[in-house]
């Protein structure tokens, strides 16, 4: 069963399985309609920067992507609609709204559309941008200059040799989950001087069987 969670507050969307009971936030599960109204490039690039570096107004925004104000202000306000972000009470003016990402935890499980033929264009889509965001991602940080320490600290790793089944499959990627969990800081903690904003990816799926030459 594919699972695909957004840890809404300190990470972008990734293939991982269902969060731990108790983790803390909420959990909302995107229904067709919800996937409807997220399955936009624009909106997962304007939900993906309110993700990353936090409240934006509309102004901001489309400064940053090179869109215009009123086109960025209309799909926030629908994504708000939908509630997958919202706005920064007693912040900014009738004029100028400040949005967050809403303080919940997202989980896609596509299983659960596999029997709507009207809704697998738009899930194409989202996975789609998700593969290529992720992408982005790491090409862009292995192309910036680090120093000795980020660089040896940061790892893009690759395992080929497994064999597994689909219950195997699931209970590593339940396991690599718990493992970031507990790395991942409370809301309210107080970060290191020295910290900075880490992105983690887990890749985990199946290959077609192959015959060799």
């Amino acid at each position: 069963m594919q699972r695909v969670l957004c840890i809404c507050i300190l990470a972008g969307m990734i293939d991982a399985p269902e969060p731990a009971a108790g983790s803390g936030r909420p959990i909302r599960v995107i229904d067709a309609r919800g996937l409807r109204g997220l399955a936009h490039p624009l909106r997962l690039r304007l939900l993906d920067l309110l993700k990353l570096d936090g409240p934006a107004t509309s102004a901001g925004l489309s400064e940053r992507l090179g869109e215009k104000t009123g086109t960025v202000s209309w799909h926030l306000r629908h994504l708000a609609e939908h509630g997958f972000i919202e706005e920064e009470i007693g912040r900014g003016t009738r004029r100028e709204r400040w949005w967050r990402v809403a303080r919940s935890r997202t989980v896609l499980n596509t299983a659960d559309f596999r029997e709507d033929p009207d809704i697998q264009g738009a899930l194409s889509l989202y996975l789609n941008e998700l593969v290529q965001r992720n992408f982005r991602r790491v090409a862009e940080s292995v192309g910036e200059e680090w120093d000795d320490r980020w660089r040896g600290a940061r790892a893009v790793s690759e395992w080929t040799e497994m064999r597994m089944t689909p219950a195997q499959l699931h209970a590593l990627n339940e396991e690599l989950t718990a493992v970031v969990e507990r790395h991942v800081p409370a809301p309210d903690a107080e970060p290191d001087p020295e910290a900075l904003p880490v992105i983690v990816q887990i890749q985990s799926f199946p290959r077609k069987e192959r015959g060799g030459e």
